[in-house]
């Protein structure tokens, strides 16, 4: 589903003049920044995301890129599969310029030390940098994928062996089919700088990230990462984009990472972080309240269905 196809509802809180008044002025910077967990680094609330850059075309994608960096986003997520590579390259030939301005990540999903190797040397030509600012183990989805990873000869140890070595400055991990499988990581493995993880107003009641692992994370001190705050545009049948943003961003978390595809879209997201405030306690309440008449494997497709802990196999998205 492409994003932003239910946009009507995204500035049900502006102020309306007329029949086509327009959404107030985007100004570049002032945007709330947050301490990426136990990096040191600070990094503006909202991102862009590169994985769906291939609903658009590489100028598009480029465009789209540049207006995140001009509206003054400083954090760049991405992953080496994301549209075939195309992404990175996208990422390399925008923000070259810019490297030492930008936090730029990447993620790579093989489950050997060799593969991963040669994944993030890839990465890091296609993106024209000597090194990432994060670099992730990605999808890691079922308890056989935390095997592989943490096996002799696993993808743990590239992850090891390039933060040592200065390919990359911080590393992680993401997912979004299990949050027992999150857990599983953390247990493994007390040196991860971040986490990637799910969140949106109708987790709390399916399977929840946000009970499950998210607690957990704050407390090791994280920097976390939120994706499918609006479940792939599916919550804004029922929510403002306002709404769905206010929420994750209450959460203790430092970023989310919005998968732009448009300038306009990420004016959207950059208009609503600059405006943002914290919820109180009942908002949230009600804000979940709600969430609950939409929760459930129909909405959140991406995780495990429950009588299938830690089974299966990773299947994309």
């Amino acid at each position: 589903m492409r994003r932003r196809t239910f946009v009507g509802g995204a500035f049900a809180s502006l102020p309306i003049t007329g029949a086509f008044a327009k959404p107030p002025r985007v100004k570049s910077g002032d945007i709330p920044m947050k301490e990426f967990g136990k990096t040191g680094h600070k990094i503006t609330i909202v991102g862009q995301a590169g994985g769906r850059f291939y609903l658009c075309t590489f100028s598009q994608a480029k465009a789209v890129t540049l207006k995140a960096y001009d509206l003054g986003i400083n954090y760049f997520d991405c992953a080496h599969l994301y549209w075939d590579g195309r992404s990175e390259d996208v990422y390399g030939e925008a923000l070259k310029p810019f490297r030492k301005e930008v936090f730029l990540t990447s993620k790579a999903q093989k489950r050997t030390r060799e593969e991963a190797e040669k994944e993030l040397h890839q990465s890091l030509m296609r993106m024209q940098t000597d090194y990432l600012d994060l670099w992730s183990v990605h999808a890691v989805s079922t308890m056989d994928d935390v095997e592989k990873v943490f096996a002799p000869g696993g993808a743990m140890e590239a992850f090891v062996a390039a933060k040592k070595a200065g390919k990359c400055r911080f590393i992680g991990f993401t997912g979004h089919h299990d949050p027992h499988i999150h857990m599983e990581m953390m247990k493994r493995y007390d040196k991860f700088d971040t986490i990637f993880m799910p969140l949106h107003i109708a987790d709390s009641s399916y399977l929840s990230f946000e009970k499950i692992a998210l607690q957990e994370a704050a407390k090791r001190n994280l920097g976390v990462q939120v994706m499918k705050s609006l479940a792939n545009s599916r919550l804004l049948k029922t929510f403002t984009l306002k709404e769905c943003l206010d929420y994750v961003l209450t959460l203790p978390v430092s970023v989310v990472a919005m998968g732009a595809v448009t300038p306009q879209q990420i004016e959207e997201d950059v208009r609503i972080a600059q405006q943002f405030k914290p919820l109180s306690a009942g908002q949230m309440a009600e804000l979940r309240e709600r969430g609950k008449a939409v929760s459930g494997p129909a909405l959140e497709d991406w995780k495990r269905k429950e009588a299938s802990a830690g089974a299966g196999s990773y299947v994309g998205g």
